[in-house]
Order: structure tokens, then sequence, then C-alpha cells
């Protein structure tokens, strides 16, 4: 099965390739978009052992010239002193501005290349092999790009549009299951704020949390419905000056979950699951939407085996904090993302301290 689904921007036009066995046509299609010459492959060690092969065979038989720079997977190296190795690796390989780099990995392999790309020689081509379902449905499109400061999630960064997205649903077999589910939250996402039929057709799957229980017609569903939801929001707000901020549904409190808890007791897609419930919970308390949404929303997250309460050892006080650090704030206010009904979300700055508290207290 193949699907395509362009990107259409003020400036830029590339396509999101879903592909079975897409990897070994890398290679030409790069040639496709007008691609030539250096290309620097960026991958994790685990992610490389897998799919590095493939990539590098696709990439030199299509004549193009191949460096490499592996780095240690996880998102605690996902700092600009990673940043600063794939630059020297651009700088000992002699990167053009016509050369390319290429992402193969996750959200933070993604994010980390198309910032490098951003910042060599002031910009140049970068494309996304997304190998999580996370990634797939996310952060591999829609251009932006970072890393993490100490005192929070993606605030250095830059938005860098890649040339081509190419994704093959066979690498999620090497997928951990944790991070199938993790993924599982984005899906759910696109549901609540942009299409209700896709989380009806979540809610009548029997099962979300292993992917041998999806099947492959329901995935493929899962990946071009998700992708066209980004690609549409993206391409009406490019930067974020105003609908791309939906997109953020559950990151608020779902950021602050994961830089108070160091990014290591939970990852980025059950903090988003947490943040949802929150979310959720949040706008029932503004009487915004109905319990039965709430509740509906709860067992679909809970299905896709991800967590529904703040981890134990969490301080609210270190929450609302954290959340004024937040780079989603404006003029001092926490913006959050709450859904009025499945399918539409919009953005507010005026819940209040005092809800958030009343809300987090339940979530222990």
């Amino acid at each position: 099965m193949k699907t395509v689904i362009p990107v259409e921007l003020p400036q830029t036009q590339y396509d999101i390739n879903i592909a079975t066995d897409g990897l070994q046509y890398l290679g030409p299609w790069l040639a496709a978009v007008g691609r030539q010459g250096k290309v620097l492959l960026v991958s994790n060690p685990v992610i490389f052992k897998h799919y590095g092969e493939t990539i590098l065979n696709s990439l030199t038989e299509a004549g193009f010239e191949v460096c490499q720079c592996i780095l240690p997977a996880g998102e605690r190296y996902k700092t600009l002193r990673s940043i600063e190795k794939i630059h020297n690796v651009a700088f000992e390989n002699r990167l053009e501005r016509s050369s390319t780099l290429v992402a193969l990995g996750g959200g933070v392999i993604g994010d980390m290349t198309g910032f490098a790309a951003a910042t060599w020689l002031r910009g140049i081509a970068v494309v996304q092999v997304p190998t999580s379902l996370l990634a797939m449905v996310d952060a591999s499109m829609g251009g932006k790009t970072g890393v993490n400061h100490p005192q929070g999630k993606n605030l250095i960064g830059a938005f860098h549009q890649p040339s081509l997205v190419l994704i093959d649903p066979n690498v999620l077999a090497t997928l951990p299951g944790r991070e199938f589910r993790a993924g599982m939250a984005e899906v759910i996402k696109y549901g609540i704020i942009w299409n209700e039929g896709l989380f009806e057709q979540l809610e009548q799957a029997k099962r979300l949390d292993q992917m041998r229980y999806v099947g492959e017609e329901l995935l493929h569903d899962i990946l071009k419905h998700s992708c066209q939801a980004k690609a549409d929001v993206v391409s009406q707000d490019e930067k974020e000056a105003g609908l791309r901020a939906i997109l953020n549904y559950g990151h608020t409190i779902g950021h602050a979950v994961e830089s108070l808890t160091g990014y290591k007791l939970v990852n980025h897609g059950e903090a988003v699951g947490i943040g949802m419930v929150a979310a959720g919970a949040i706008a029932t308390a503004m009487d915004l939407w109905s319990q039965t949404a709430t509740d509906r929303q709860l067992a679909i997250i809970k299905k896709a085996g991800l967590p529904t309460q703040l981890p134990a050892n969490l301080n609210i006080d270190d929450i609302l904090t954290t959340l004024r650090s937040d780079k989603k704030v404006q003029s001092g206010k926490v913006r959050f993302v709450l859904p009025k009904r499945i399918g539409a979300a919009f953005v507010t700055d005026q819940v209040t301290d005092d809800i958030i508290r009343s809300v987090l207290e339940t979530m222990f």
C-alpha cells in the first residue's frame, strides 16, 4: 500500500510518502525531488543496526556520497551537545549548501537532525525517515525542530520544513510495545482535535496497545488520517500563529510531567496521554464539553495502554511553576488547548491555577 499526502506551504511544498517497503526506495525518491551530492545520515545505534544498511545501499546506489553520525538513543541526549556532534561530522565531510541531512529514527533523532540542518550553513535540506509511530504521525512533518533546555522541553529550535518524509510501516515491527503505545497518544490527539471519524475508528478497534492487534489496514488508516490532519493544520498555519497551536493538545501538562521526571520515568507519548486526561477534565470543569466526551476520551486512552494518572512523586506546585516556563506562555499566561467536542479544539488562556490544581489533585 502507498499513500502520498502533499503539504502545501507558502514558501515550499513536499510530500509525505506512506509506503510499505519504502526504505529501499529512499535514494531514487530523494533524487526525484532534486537532491544530489553529499548526504549525512543521522541515526542511533539501535535503529541503524536494523535499517542503516538498507538506507545506505539505497542512497549509494542512487549516486549519493554518504557519511553518517550515530548518536546515543534517548530524550536526555536531545541537547546542543548532540547538535555540535552532527555539525562536526558535517564539517569533517565538507557538507555544502546543496547537501542533505537524513534523519533515520524517532522523534528525538528527527528533531535534532532537523535543527542541525536548519543551522548548518544557515540552512540545508533535511529528509525525515521516521521509525517510531509517534514520529510517523507527528514529529517528522511540519518543520518543528529543536532540542531541550535544562529548564524545559524544546525551548531551543527553529522551523525548518523537510524536503521529503518517508514513512515505511514495516519498520514498526521492531518498535518496542511501549513506544507503539506512546505513538497512539498522538493518534488519539488527532481524533479529538480534528477528525471525529478517526476517533470513532479507534473506538471500534478491540485493542490499540500492541501493533499485532491493530492490523495492517487499520494501521495504514491511522497513518494516513493522522498525517493528513497534521498536513491540513500546518498548511493553514506553518509557524503556529494561530490554528497550529491545537496540535499541542495534551502537551501543556505533558511537557511539565516530562521535565519534572527528568525525561526518564515517562516517555513523551505517556506524558501526552496524562496531559489529555488533564485537559479533558479541565474542559469538563469549565463546562466546555460533556462528561460523556470525557469518559469516551478516558476509555480510548486506557485502551491504548497509556497512563491516566500523574506519577506519585510529583508535586502540584512544581507542575504549576513549570507550566509558567512553557514556550507557549503569552503575556505571563499559560495557554491550554481544550476540546469543545470530539473532533474540535481551541486555545485559551483562561484556565486558572485553582482549576488546574483541583483537576491535578484527582489524578494521583
